[in-house]
């Protein structure tokens, strides 16, 4: 039993979060899982609709709720508002809102989609990383912030702040995560600019004392984003800040072929989660049928799993994606124009994981 609050947000996110509630409800009835779903705003569609990107009522509903499934906000019609009016900060908002204070995001290779990685295939195939990421914290949140001064003079300015119980926090996440991983934790930091990360370089330290089944790494940022893409497969975990986390994962993304491809989980210390893709809302494909929807489906499995401990069910949605793939199904931004591909829009890339699912 439980409930999900569908957000489906701006952009391609109504598209795709068609398609995934569509095998959330497959799933449901074939598992016997006893779930709910109700409909509710964010971002721009939250915007054109209240004036708030994030109405009181939604955040009201999302916080009762077991977990939330959220398509993706954001496009240049609103780019004109506000920083604090923008559909983004909707999004920040409901992170802050429920307390989603972890943030997962694997970057998984499927073999089928080994050429159509940027990278050669030998140094990508088999990639199998998690970035775990704090969410709620560090320089999106932190304050003083702000823009001062006279025209022509002005200052911008913003505040990279954690605590110490902050780190502790995500690093336990994350120190979990490598034990029931490859038992390998890379910590990424600035320890030798920023004073924030030398905290935060001492208490990943300390914590590892607790988990002497888990190897513990450090690596500066700038030295991360080369080894992402210079050898990836070094990585099993990865655990760093929110800024860091928001480029790294994305630069993960995209050694899979397509950010279209992966999913995301944000958690909170109750396991109350929200799901969505890496991906942004695409505006440019809106409404034309072209979007990829895996990587939102992938979500359910994610919540599946996290949330509602349906491992089962996880499982076989996991189990779909892979097979579809294996029968030659694309969406065209994972397609590499081999001969035995079947170039398919997001619709019917729904049809072929639910087809898959029921025949299971």
């Amino acid at each position: 039993m439980g409930h999900i609050v569908v957000l489906p947000g701006d952009g391609i996110g109504p598209e795709i979060v068609a398609q995934a509630v569509r095998v959330l409800d497959v799933v449901n009835a074939r598992f016997g899982l006893g779930l709910t779903h109700s409909e509710a705003l964010i971002g721009g569609a939250a915007i054109d609709a209240t004036g708030d990107p994030l109405p009181e009522t939604t955040l009201t509903q999302a916080k009762a709720a077991d977990a939330v499934l959220l398509g993706a906000v954001g496009g240049p019609a609103w780019d004109g508002l506000p920083m604090s009016q923008r559909p983004e900060k909707g999004l920040l908002r409901i992170r802050a809102g429920m307390e989603l204070f972890a943030n997962f995001r694997p970057a998984i290779l499927y073999p089928e989609l080994a050429h159509a990685s940027t990278l050669k295939p030998e140094v990508v195939s088999g990639l199998d990383i998690l970035i775990v990421r704090e969410l709620i914290g560090g320089i999106y949140f932190g304050e003083p912030r702000g823009i001062e001064g006279a025209p022509g003079q002005r200052v911008g300015f913003n505040t990279d702040r954690y605590s110490e119980p902050e780190i502790e926090r995500i690093g336990r996440i994350a120190f979990d995560a490598a034990r029931a991983r490859g038992g390998r934790l890379c910590s990424v930091d600035k320890a030798n600019v920023l004073e924030v990360t030398v905290l935060w370089r001492e208490v990943m330290t300390r914590l590892a004392a607790d988990y002497p089944d888990v190897t513990l790494s450090h690596m500066y940022v700038d030295n991360a984003a080369m080894q992402l893409v210079r050898a990836p497969k070094q990585f099993d975990v990865v655990v760093t800040g929110n800024l860091f986390g928001d480029i790294l994962s994305d630069a993960a993304a995209m050694l899979t072929g397509s950010i279209g491809m992966l999913p995301s989980a944000s958690l909170n210390s109750a396991k109350q989660g929200l799901y969505e893709p890496c991906h942004g809302s695409a505006p440019d494909i809106a409404g034309t049928d072209t979007a990829n929807p895996l990587a939102t489906i992938l979500s359910v499995a994610m919540m599946l799993m996290h949330t509602f401990n349906h491992r089962e069910a996880a499982t076989a949605i996991e189990t779909a994606v892979q097979h579809v793939l294996a029968t030659g199904f694309r969406t065209r931004d994972i397609a590499t124009a081999a001969v035995d591909e079947r170039i398919v829009g997001c619709q019917a890339m729904g049809d072929a994981v639910v087809t898959s699912l029921e025949g299971q």
